[in-house]
């Protein structure tokens, strides 16, 4: 007789995936001739959930190394930047939430710099920056299993390995030699 068992379980029951591609203007104190390199760093972030979206907030470094004075000295110019992103929630069910879900973020490209040009003004840098953020929503969610009786398992096919020899002595002596021999 076939009878059917609830299980509560937790599961990922959302899931969203942003990518950003955005715009920054930095003015660094000195008129800059040329841009040496650009790097992006010191990526953190926090989320919550918020009706049927992930609003994550978070901040990074944009470090550019240039050249000033008619390329004569370099300096690096530094900035925080900080973001607050929207992820569009998509549900496996349609199922009420219960409240008490797990937000987890997965950064699948931290910010980074795609571009980095001088304005045509020559007074500020703008650069281009990338990321990419996953969202998954852990909840409780119900599984269903169907539970058989034990004497409903098939089969197993075991091939007899018994010992050759006449003697029931030798048997067991060479059955626990195995033993020894499988475990040492």
């Amino acid at each position: 007789m076939k009878q059917l068992r609830h299980i509560v379980t937790k599961a990922v029951i959302a899931k969203g995936k942003k990518s950003t591609e955005c715009t920054e203007n930095l003015r660094p104190p000195n008129n800059p001739s040329s841009i040496l390199g650009c790097w992006v760093i010191n990526h953190t972030y926090s989320a919550k959930k918020v009706g049927k979206f992930v609003e994550v907030t978070g901040k990074y470094d944009i470090n550019v190394w240039y050249a000033y004075n008619n390329h004569s000295k370099t300096a690096v110019h530094s900035e925080s930047i900080p973001y607050k992103e929207r992820i569009k929630l998509h549900y496996r069910d349609e199922d009420e939430s219960t409240g008490k879900e797990e937000v987890h973020i997965r950064v699948i490209q931290h910010p980074n710099c795609i571009e980095a040009i001088i304005c045509p003004d020559g007074e500020k840098f703008i650069i281009t920056i990338e990321r990419e953020l996953l969202a998954e929503i852990v909840g409780e969610t119900t599984i269903c299993i169907s539970i058989h009786p034990l004497d409903d398992e098939e089969e197993w096919d075991f091939k007899d390995e018994s010992s050759s020899s006449s003697s029931s002595s030798s048997s067991s002596s060479s059955s626990s030699g195995l033993e020894s021999s499988s475990f040492g």
